[in-house]
């Protein structure tokens, strides 16, 4: 019985999720599986619903409902996560802003195209790392520091950084190619 209700609503409340997620700013399979598990509560607590289809829309509906209100209530979490002892965590010597998100796989992205742009500075020729090392530098050195703290003059600065960062993208070009090829 059960298996058979099952059978027929599925192709009703794809139907339905599908149209009713857009508006809730929900995925459709998020809201299916909502649906599905409204219509598990249902069967456990008093048999099927008299007029399946009709409550099947009456509960997608709302779902969209409760997940637009639960959008509107719920603010992301804006800082990073405190250690133990209250300190937060920094992301590493360079902390940009995360490209990717602020989600676990999008930190982990972030810190592994962090990981990649540093190994690839570092097999850099001549002074380029140093120089490259220093622009990236958490501390945000300026042109006059840096020309310092490598001992060069100010005004090659500007030359120097555009033959290392044309250096650096002949590094990457393969590497970043072979990204998109496998898509």
């Amino acid at each position: 019985m059960t298996h058979d209700l099952f059978t027929a609503l599925r192709p009703l409340l794809a139907a339905e999720a599908g149209a009713e997620a857009p508006a809730a700013g929900a995925d459709p399979g998020d809201l299916e599986q909502a649906v599905w598990l409204r219509l598990l509560e249902h069967l456990r607590a008093g048999g099927p619903p008299a007029d399946p289809p009709a409550w099947l829309r009456r509960a997608v509906r709302s779902e969209a409902r409760r997940g637009r209100r639960a959008a509107r209530r719920e603010r992301p979490y804006g800082g990073e996560p405190a250690d133990a002892d209250g300190a937060t965590r920094a992301e590493g010597p360079a902390a940009p802003a995360d490209a990717f998100g602020s989600d676990p796989e999008g930190r982990a992205l972030d810190a592994a195209h962090r990981h990649t742009l540093h190994d690839a500075v570092r097999r850099l020729p001549g002074r380029c790392p140093g120089l490259l090392a220093a622009l990236l530098s958490a501390k945000d050195l300026t042109y006059r520091e840096i020309a310092g703290e490598l001992g060069i003059s100010q005004g090659s600065l500007g030359p120097e950084r555009s033959r290392c960062l044309g250096c650096l993208r002949r590094l990457l070009a393969p590497e970043v190619a072979a990204r998109e090829a496998r898509g």
